[in-house]
């Protein structure tokens, strides 16, 4: 019998409803360092971008900024986001059902934020127990999403192969990460006016939706499988 297919999850905006929080903190953080960035900007235009990244194109518009006020806004920004993830953060809306209903599957988490930050939301939102150690961060792989290196990463340490593997992401540069790494990828499109789910993923609008799609999955693997 083939194994369950291996869950890897996104964590901010797919396992809790941490994309407000970051926007709100990038927005005061970006703006005092003269890079002027709205918490509209981030849900827009650069949801699941790496912040270094973000820096970066803020910096090709609006002009450059000192490294080390730079480093010192950078970390100053992720422990007010830390000391806020701690006391505001909520777990996205079904998120916690769809867990439970999966439990059986190996689940890890793969994110492009650090793993204190990961840690910090899990533990916040009481999802941290069903992932335990499984948690991998860009920071630790040093490659980013879109980067499927990411993916590839996580799956090795995971023990499967990238075809054993479903990613849940709600960002298009993990959704068109996973693909690149040859992973079966699930859009959790939380925004379907605005946002469009790339070619060859499959779209959710919801996390109570994902039982049910994961559970199909598996019926056509058994069914190739007795082929």
């Amino acid at each position: 019998m083939a194994r369950h297919l291996c869950l890897l999850f996104d964590c901010d905006g797919t396992l809790v409803d941490s994309e407000p929080l970051l926007a709100d903190e990038m927005s005061s953080s970006l703006t005092d360092a003269g890079l002027p960035f709205q918490a509209s900007d981030y849900m827009g235009e650069f949801r699941g971008a790496r912040f270094r990244h973000i820096v970066a194109e803020l910096e090709r518009r609006h002009g450059s900024v000192d490294p080390a006020r730079l480093d010192t806004l950078e970390g100053r920004m992720r422990a007010n986001l830390n000391r806020r993830l701690a006391s505001e953060l909520i777990a996205i809306d079904g998120a916690a059902e769809a867990l439970a209903a999966l439990t059986g599957h190996p689940m890890g988490v793969v994110s492009n934020g650090p793993e204190n930050k990961i840690r910090t939301s899990l533990v916040a939102t009481g999802l941290a127990e069903v992932f335990g150690d499984r948690l991998f961060s860009a920071y630790t792989a040093n490659c980013w999403k879109p980067d499927p290196g990411l993916f590839h990463y996580a799956a090795s340490l995971m023990g499967f192969a990238p075809e054993e593997c479903v990613v849940i992401d709600d960002a298009l540069v993990g959704v068109r990460g996973a693909l690149a790494a040859g992973m079966t990828a699930i859009h959790l499109n939380r925004f379907p006016d605005v946002e469009q789910t790339p070619e060859g993923a499959i779209m959710i609008s919801n996390m109570f939706q994902l039982p049910t799609v994961i559970g199909h999955l598996e019926r056509g693997r058994a069914l190739v499988a007795h082929a």
